[in-house]
């Protein structure tokens, strides 16, 4: 992937998404103790700053990371706590592990997200042409936070007292990749119901790749994204949670989780981005429903059906009703018109209130 990135829509598409939305920092900066409030206030600014410089990132794009079709090429750089990109080289494709675990995560977490792809959509990497994984550890100090910034993923090692590293969760790692996917294919802009829609289909595939690798059935997966993110003073399950949105923390420092399930709850206010990690809840739980009563593994047909709306069928302002269409229409393509698939597609937007 070289130069400007473009989704398929042909848009430009300067991406910067971050695992944690600033609504929970700001709940920390206003809630937490005096070295808690320090940590979420920097890590807010860091992240304005970072989301200033995206520009020039995406316009820079990836001339050097582009690989020969078919190989995998992970590199993984340490920033030793400060916050100038990439940092010093720490590992490379098939060399031995560093014994930092971060570092180490991060490479094999990025290779099972690579595999994923690989193996069940047949994709070479982000852009389906071999794009290098490049990840950065140790960003900051106390950095509460992982993101892709449109050409390479960065991860804090969180302050320690309410996140852990942000390496530790494999499904952080999948979903943080998968906007890079987003952003070669769809491009679904970050705002409002198609931003919501990139934090979803982020998720999707995020939890998925998670279940790929524990090799779980949709029944017997946890369907939570970021479930080791917290520490054990934090009164949470995860980050947020696919099968009921809403219910994935609620906390002294942190709030409550504001997830809705349902439209009849449906965030109408500018915050957020237009409420894209806040309104995710609802195409989240549409999978989890069409998944669940698909059953089997999530990752197919379900995420098959999900995989080809994204990459053939979603536009940069697609909504929720079009992402409904586009998957509706994807599972009668892939697996039948009147199909249990397709049915159970649509019964899953109907019970979350889109259709």
């Amino acid at each position: 992937m070289g130069g400007l990135n473009l989704g398929k829509g042909g848009f430009a598409q300067h991406c910067f998404c971050q695992i944690i939305p600033n609504y929970i920092l700001r709940e920390l900066a206003a809630r937490g103790h005096s070295k808690l409030r320090e940590h979420a206030l920097r890590t807010i600014e860091q992240s304005e700053r970072l989301r200033g410089q995206r520009d020039m990132l995406a316009f820079l794009g990836a001339i050097s990371v582009a690989t020969p079709p078919g190989a995998k090429r992970r590199t993984i750089y340490d920033c030793q706590h400060e916050t100038k990109l990439p940092g010093k080289l720490v590992r490379g494709e098939a060399d031995p592990a560093t014994n930092d675990r971060a570092a180490d995560e991060a490479y094999d977490y990025s290779g099972a997200t690579y595999d994923f792809f690989k193996s069940v959509y047949g994709r070479n990497s982000i852009d389906d042409r071999g794009m290098r994984l490049d990840s950065s550890v140790h960003y900051g100090v106390g950095y509460d936070n992982a993101f892709w910034n449109g050409m390479q993923m960065v991860y804090g090692d969180g302050d320690g007292e309410i996140f852990q590293s942000f390496t530790s969760a494999i499904e952080v790692v999948g979903h943080e990749l998968t906007h890079g996917i987003i952003q070669c294919e769809s491009g679904l802009i970050y705002y409002g119901q198609a931003g919501a829609l990139n934090e979803s289909f982020a998720d999707v595939f995020g939890v998925l790749v998670k279940q790929w690798r524990l090799k779980q059935t949709a029944a017997e997966a946890d369907w939570l994204i970021g479930a080791d993110l917290f520490t054990s003073n934090v009164k949470a399950t995860a980050l947020r949670s696919m099968k009921a949105p809403g219910t994935a923390y609620d906390d002294p420092n942190l709030g409550k989780d504001p997830q809705p399930a349902h439209m009849n709850d449906y965030y109408k206010g500018k915050a957020d981005n237009g409420g894209v990690h806040i309104n995710s809840g609802i195409p989240n739980r549409a999978f989890y429903i069409a998944a669940t009563q698909i059953g089997g593994s999530a990752w197919d047909p379900a995420g098959r059906i999900w995989y080809d709306a994204l990459c053939n069928r979603l536009r940069p302002t697609s909504d929720f009703k079009s992402a409904a269409k586009a998957t509706i229409d994807s599972a009668a393509a892939l697996c039948g018109p009147g199909s249990k698939e397709q049915q159970a597609v649509r019964s899953a937007w109907e019970q979350v209130g889109v259709i």
